[in-house]
């Protein structure tokens, strides 16, 4: 039996759809991202699994047992599923030990483990106003583990994060899984922050559920030009505008608008599977050179890992292959 299933569930306000009929199913320890743009319907969807917003229509079953809204059960909220709002907030004037211990339903021992998860054991003796945002995340994120959640649900756990924090959390949110068994569904306006930590990633417009797959499908084969701008720099390539892109990509690409990613493409010699360009800037990003091309008149970026060209240099595009796991 499945851990989570979401069944046609949907979410109307003020007239307006904010999240159109979504279905999907989560096995345990499964990791679910769903990301798009902000006021795509991605916190409303998870505060519905949550049971603390009542949906319009559909169920929400967690092991098999309907989860009730707020219309239908006096405190809203599941029991054995923990939702860490973004917005998440902590009681002034106490110390952080005596926040934890005021919902902790772990033995010391229990507790200890999840405090070392979460990277707050530095923590327990300090007050919450001598915290950083960072640290009160985790904090908040710790009380919610010690009720002994079967299932989390983290909102824009990355957002207003430095690049410290935010490779912190990722770090911990990989050990909640790993070392405490508890499944999650992880929500990002951000797609790239999920694709190294989800299994299976949602994404989400306008209410409406547009693409789902593994990391690799949509980040190599997005269905769209918004699914693909979520996840990373991309090229669009019009073979009706620019008919000599058919020669790098083949026949069957005649006609088509071709999502391609830089690293997708490489420089090689000139062959009838080339399309000549202009290097016109060069961008060093540290582990790699984003080399920006006009090709035909349309710009293409192209990523490699060493210096190769300057602005003004002529070369040859080439498409390389890329192996699907």
């Amino acid at each position: 039996m499945a851990l989570l299933t979401v069944d046609h569930i949907s979410k109307t306000e003020q007239g307006r759809q904010i999240v159109q009929p979504v279905s999907f199913v989560q096995e345990r320890l499964q990791r679910i991202a769903i990301a798009g743009e902000t006021g795509s319907g991605k916190s409303t969807l998870l505060k519905m699994v949550a049971g603390l917003i009542q949906p319009d229509s559909g169920t929400v079953l967690f092991e098999g047992e309907k989860v009730l809204g707020p219309l239908e059960r006096l405190l809203p909220g599941h029991p054995k599923i923990a939702y860490l709002s973004q917005h998440f907030e902590l009681r002034n004037n106490y110390r952080v030990e005596e926040l934890l211990s005021m919902a902790n339903k772990l033995s010391r021992e229990e507790a200890n483990m999840v405090y070392a998860i979460c990277q707050i054991q530095h923590l327990l003796k300090r007050k919450n106003d001598e915290l950083s945002g960072g640290e009160r995340q985790r904090i908040a994120l710790a009380r919610l583990l010690t009720t002994s959640p079967a299932l989390l649900l983290l909102d824009e756990p990355f957002s207003n994060l430095d690049r410290m924090h935010k490779d912190t959390i990722k770090s911990v949110i990989e050990d909640i899984g790993n070392k405490l068994h508890i499944t999650c569904i992880l929500v990002s306006h951000d797609a790239a922050d999920t694709l190294s930590w989800a299994d299976r990633i949602m994404i989400m417009r306008n209410g409406a559920l547009v693409q789902e797959g593994t990391p690799h499908q949509l980040y190599y084969h997005p269905v769209d030009e918004y699914t693909a701008a979520l996840l990373g720099e991309y090229n669009l390539i019009d073979t009706n505008l620019h008919p000599v892109f058919i020669n790098m990509l083949g026949e069957a690409a005649a006609g088509k608008r071709v999502l391609l990613r830089p690293e997708q493409l490489s420089f090689g010699s000139v062959a009838h599977t080339t399309v000549a360009g202009t290097v016109q800037q060069v961008y060093f990003y540290g582990s790699y050179y984003m080399v920006h091309v006009q090709a035909d008149g349309l710009p293409v970026k192209v990523r490699t890992s060493s210096y190769l060209f300057d602005p003004g240099d002529q070369v040859q595009l080439t498409l390389k292959s890329i192996s699907t796991p």
